[in-house]
């Protein structure tokens, strides 16, 4: 494993509590970032904790992306405690059920974008002005080759995760001249809990797609996540990294 230097930032991995925001939350740690976990289910976030002890100075956060309040409640928490955000990754997102357009619940259809979409634009919104004052940041968002395609039958998640690459561009521009990177990464499907959401039919389908012949590994997805975030990463903003083992044509 190459040794990313993440000495001395303090990061934010939403939805961290399990999945891809834990594989993400612990390279960090082993790359010496100190980390707060944000998530909205306790239970998991304390599950989460006790798999990482050991590995750096970790925090969590009860926090629901999708309600400002909470959100901004979760920035205040974090700097206070840490003194700073460097990095924050906005990873928390549900996939939802999979039905063709027309049959779909309207409601669900808001939590979804609610969570997937405005959820990154409020996180961003928390902690970019924290970034402006010290004049460094580092921000990845998490969105989906279903962004880039669209998947039949995920038409909520699909518009969401389209929606993400759109606002990272926009945030990558707006910020460029602030030596604040703002860049988003489209995987192709990772077996996680979201797949607990999702039909064998619709598994079948986002497999059959991927020419590598696999899912994706969660320590691929924090690998290229860990570079990102680094300093390193000193010129590229408002891009999109592919993580689709070759499905992406664009």
């Amino acid at each position: 494993m190459n040794k990313i230097d993440l000495t001395n930032r303090h990061a934010v991995v939403t939805g961290g509590a399990q999945g891809i925001g834990l594989s993400i939350a612990g390279r960090f740690l082993s790359s010496g970032a100190s980390v707060t976990l944000w998530d909205r289910d306790r239970r998991l976030l304390a599950t989460a904790v006790s798999e990482l002890e050991g590995c750096g100075a970790i925090d969590v956060v009860t926090a629901d992306v999708s309600d400002a309040e909470s959100v901004l409640g979760a920035a205040a928490s974090t700097a206070e405690k840490f003194g700073k955000i460097d990095i924050l990754v906005a990873n928390a997102g549900i996939s939802g059920p999979n039905l063709k357009c027309w049959e779909y619940p309207v409601e669900v259809w808001k939590q979804i974008l609610d969570v997937d979409l405005t959820g990154v634009f409020l996180c961003c919104r928390a902690v970019i002005p924290l970034m402006l004052r010290q004049k460094y940041g580092r921000i990845v968002n998490v969105s989906s080759i279903a962004g880039k395609e669209g998947n039949p039958n995920a038409s909520a998640y699909s518009a969401a995760k389209a929606g993400v690459i759109a606002l990272t561009k926009s945030l990558g521009k707006e910020l460029a001249d602030h030596n604040i990177a703002v860049n988003c990464i489209t995987p192709a499907a990772a077996r996680t809990r979201i797949f607990d959401q999702m039909s064998q039919e619709h598994l079948d389908y986002m497999l059959s797609k991927i020419p590598r012949g696999r899912f994706l590994e969660l320590d691929e997805i924090a690998a290229m996540v860990a570079w990102l975030v680094s300093e390193e990463n000193s010129f590229t903003t408002g891009a999109v990294f592919d993580l689709s083992g070759g499905r992406a044509t664009y």
